[in-house]
């Protein structure tokens, strides 16, 4: 197994000196060092191929001896999908221009970067509290998941979500938002499926982790979205008109 820690440094010193972090955060200003393409490359193969993209996570923590990307254009690239696509609901729904510049600092800040980073910190502590491997002696190096790569599998984990709940879900929310017994199933199908891929994701981004075990505690959040949609079906919720109606209400 590949070392990520030394032992000789406690986990939190480590966490608190580590220089990839500032370095990770100097590059969003240089679009230039960006690797652009290799980006959208993995955005099209988390949606069709995702375990392609978790194998070349491991090359990545053999050249770079780290788990976590170095490059942020991923996380950009992410935040200007983000924001054209709430545009684009605030043109077709929102009623002033105020409100829709409102909606979209809400949208990318909260349901992506804060959201994101409160998730990826929660299974940051997870994983190095309770999922890693017992050493089986002190000669053996330490090795921790690094909270940047935490953050990496969240941004992996969403952007297939996105794709689902942003742009296929616009075209159809003429349809969603409806008050019929189809918009009801067909939304909480579409949220049900964006939801357990969002899960099976993060799921795959742990488990490539040789240093993690008990990794399918990520798979059981599939298993209550799948028992909770035949509840809601059947109740009449509708999650499209719920949170159109958060954002968009007097248009609905």
């Amino acid at each position: 197994m590949l070392p990520t820690a030394n032992k000789g440094r406690s986990s939190s010193s480590t966490s608190r000196s580590n220089p990839m972090f500032p370095h990770y955060l100097r590059r969003i200003v240089k679009w230039q060092q960006m690797d652009i393409e290799y980006s959208f490359w993995q955005m099209l193969h988390l949606c069709t191929a995702p375990k392609v993209v978790y194998q070349h996570t491991k090359y990545h923590k053999q050249t770079k001896n780290q788990w976590a990307r170095d490059d942020p254009a991923f996380v950009v690239i992410c935040s200007l999908l983000l924001t054209v696509t709430t545009i684009a609901y605030c043109a077709a729904y929102d009623h002033s221009a105020s409100h829709a510049v409102f909606v979209v600092l809400s949208v990318l800040l909260f349901h992506f970067l804060l959201t994101g980073a409160f998730l990826a910190t929660c299974c940051w502590s997870l994983t190095n509290a309770y999922l890693r491997e017992e050493a089986p002696n002190s000669h053996v190096v330490e090795q921790r998941v690094e909270w940047l790569y935490a953050f990496d599998v969240h941004c992996n984990s969403f952007f297939p979500m996105f794709v689902m709940l942003y742009v296929i879900h616009y075209f159809l929310s003429p349809l969603l938002v409806t008050h019929s017994f189809l918009a009801v199933l067909l939304s909480n199908l579409l949220f049900m499926l964006a939801t357990s891929y969002y899960h099976y994701l993060n799921f795959l981004g742990y488990d490539v982790l040789p240093f993690l075990e008990r990794t399918t505690f990520f798979l059981y959040p599939i298993g209550i979205v799948i028992v909770l949609s035949p509840i809601l079906i059947l109740s009449g919720f509708n999650p499209s008109r719920y949170f159109m109606n958060m954002y968009f209400g007097q248009r609905l």
